[in-house]
């Protein structure tokens, strides 16, 4: 699973506090908190599957804060400051637990496994053996199944003010995948003014693996409008291109002349509506990049939001990248300042292994063998453009 298997060990529970925008930076740092709703962390405890919810709160020493839910392993805001200093809340969540149990969107803010993307008909082999998983995106399996992880209360243990642990134990044919997986996240807020997500997992039985996080990021603050003027680059000079189902094809294509190429930097919107059959099956951009060589020191993608001048360069262990420009939203939902969720208002940029890999040999291989660790690391790091 290339560079993903090394030795380490677990962990798990509570801490609650008041959600992020109730928070103050500290003086060090001279910025203006934004309106967002003061919630309660009352609002996320609730009992769901014989389990507790609850509201997690993390903060760095720059005043970045972060808080979390382990109902579906969720980060449901993130404060960062834009240009002028105001702490501007950049990724979709709701106010309540409540709200992300009834969302049409299930994904917002959400750890993904057993395996993030889409496997074909939902149907794989290991060994000679055939599984079969839930189909809940049609013909096909998306994000591990109609009960992925996102729908899920995960164990919790706040390490520090900065560090969130998630355990949870995967059981053997959960959502149709084999062997009882032990799954380890850390999320965590560095000084560097980054969103870390360390990811872990060890099996019992030969299965396959792809672990991500689904945040909705809109950089200008959630709930002001289209991520289209987002700026994008993203140092990958190849895509895979996928059919009507949002299956890769097995092929990779250059994105040289193609919408597909941000390896310069270029708005979301400035190519989404070109005649092009790859995004008219992707209702826009919703496809797996190829990254060139990079190792965890090396930005793999830039977004800057064109409002607030808060620039977002991600980082990841992964070998490819899915950029996902909000083709799907539909406003049925009231995010955090009641503002719905209209159409391409967040974008996601998801580090993984690539879509459909179990049947696609080609592709790097997402199997875990007993006795291995899966583990791998990617890094969302925030700053103003300059």
């Amino acid at each position: 699973m290339n560079q993903l298997f090394k030795n380490l060990s677990f962990v798990i529970l509570p801490a609650c506090v008041y959600l992020a925008a109730c928070n103050q930076s500290s003086d060090k740092k001279k910025t203006t908190m934004t309106d967002s709703t003061q919630t309660p962390a009352s609002a996320f405890e609730k009992t769901i599957d014989g389990k507790q919810t609850h509201l997690y709160t993390l903060k760095n020493k720059n005043g970045i804060v972060a808080t979390f839910t382990n109902y579906g392993g969720r980060i449901v805001s993130l404060l960062v400051p834009d240009k002028n200093g105001k702490l501007t809340d950049v990724v979709l969540g709701f106010e309540s637990v409540e709200g992300f149990e009834k969302s049409t969107e299930p994904y917002y803010g959400a750890t993904i496994g057993r395996y993030g993307n889409r496997i074909a008909k939902g149907k794989f082999k290991i060994d000679g053996t055939e599984y079969q998983s839930s189909i809940n995106n049609p013909p096909n399996t998306l994000h591990g199944g109609k009960n992925g992880y996102q729908s899920v209360v995960w164990d919790a243990k706040q390490i520090d003010s900065s560090t969130l642990e998630l355990t949870y134990l995967s059981k053997d044919m959960e959502e149709g995948f084999p062997g009882n997986l032990s799954v380890k996240v850390i999320y965590s807020l560095t000084d560097d003014n980054e969103f870390k997500a360390v990811y872990e997992a060890t099996t019992d039985k030969k299965t396959v693996v792809n672990l991500t996080n689904h945040a909705f990021f809109n950089l200008n603050g959630e709930g002001s409008g289209t991520i289209l003027d987002h700026l994008v680059q993203i140092d990958a000079d190849n895509y895979v291109p996928v059919d009507s189902t949002l299956i890769p094809t097995g092929k990779i294509e250059n994105v040289h002349g193609t919408p597909f190429d941000f390896t310069k930097s270029t708005t979301i919107g400035q190519r989404i509506n070109d005649n092009n059959v790859q995004l008219k099956d992707g209702k826009g951009y919703d496809h797996n990049y190829v990254l060139n060589k990079h190792d965890i020191k090396t930005p793999i993608a830039t977004v800057i939001g064109d409002k607030s001048g808060i620039k977002m360069e991600v980082f990841t262990e992964e070998p490819g990248l899915q950029f996902y420009s909000g083709n799907f939203m539909q406003a049925k939902n009231a995010m955090k300042r009641g503002i719905k969720d209209e159409f391409r208002t967040s974008f996601a940029m998801e580090t993984q292994h690539y879509p459909d890999s179990p049947n696609q040999p080609q592709f790097p291989s997402t199997e875990l063998k007993p006795g291995q660790v899966y583990k791998t690391q990617s890094l969302y790091k925030f700053s103003v453009a300059k």
